[in-house]
């Protein structure tokens, strides 16, 4: 099978990490429960930057996480990918069929990043095997060193803090080569620090400074999902967040669906 011609070729898609170059801030919605790719056309036409389509919640499976990476890659959306954690079988999976980046939650050990990059980024950084032919190439089959350097320039490795070890070895873990953001967990953060459910309690929102600091000492990006509106401000922004996963599909539809509700029975008394 021949490459295709340049002349062919679409543009280049904008990607996160275009958009983390110039400095922006993107904001994510994950897609947990929809499955079809109409929720790619939900998070495009309300503004959101980019998809999050998570594994580790709910019925999400590889076929459906390939159609929506599918769909996102067409509509020049871009996708990330959260697995079920750093054992995954799906870490380089995912990637092969056609996710932008990969998020990993539950990284406590520099063992645990340096598996991930092992298994997610090519040689000379890892060890991913070299895939079929992509997605992200529009299924075409270039040379393999020229395959691999296109789909190294875009692909995102972002590594998951949710507990107090995790925070503990933030900057090591930072520090691994192929590694390129941090990303905290809220709500697991909060439990495992014995704050259930209180991601504002003062000791939170150090852990998130500690680990907001330990990227950006290290030259990575720090994100943030499960900090609620409130929060944003303190628990993201203020501490240079660029990814921010503000919602999930279900609870942006039932969150509005009350809304409504609320709105109509109003309007009748």
């Amino acid at each position: 099978m021949t490459d295709i011609p340049a002349a062919n070729r679409k543009p280049m898609r904008t990607t996160l990490r275009s958009r983390l170059a110039q400095d922006q801030i993107s904001i994510g919605l994950a897609a947990c429960v929809i499955r079809t790719p109409e929720i790619v056309t939900v998070a495009r036409s309300t503004g959101f930057d980019f998809l999050l389509i998570d594994m580790e919640h709910g019925p999400i499976g590889i076929g459906d996480m390939a159609s929506l990476a599918l769909a996102a890659f067409e509509a020049g959306f871009p996708a990330l990918v959260r697995v079920g954690g750093p054992a995954s079988p799906d870490l380089a999976r995912v990637l092969d069929c056609g996710a932008e980046g990969i998020v990993v939650p539950h990284v406590e050990t520099v063992a645990e990043a340096r598996h991930v990059v092992e298994k997610c980024r090519f040689q000379p950084a890892g060890k991913r095997s070299l895939p079929s032919p992509l997605v992200r190439l529009g299924f075409r089959v270039p040379p393999a060193a020229r395959m691999m350097a296109e789909i190294e320039r875009d692909t995102l490795v972002i590594l998951m803090i949710e507990s107090a070890a995790g925070v503990e070895a933030a900057e090591a873990i930072a520090a691994v080569p192929g590694v390129d953001g941090l990303m905290v967990g809220a709500n697991d953060l909060a439990a495992d620090m014995g704050h259930v459910g209180a991601v504002d309690h003062p000791d939170v929102l150090a852990a998130f400074a500690t680990v907001s600091r330990a990227a950006h000492a290290l030259g990575k990006f720090f994100s943030t999902i499960g900090v609620a509106d409130p929060l944003i401000a303190s628990h993201a922004t203020a501490l240079g967040a660029k990814l921010i996963v503000a919602t999930n599909d279900i609870n942006l539809l039932i969150d509005q669906g009350i809304a409504v509700v609320s709105r109509f029975r109003s309007a009748q008394l």
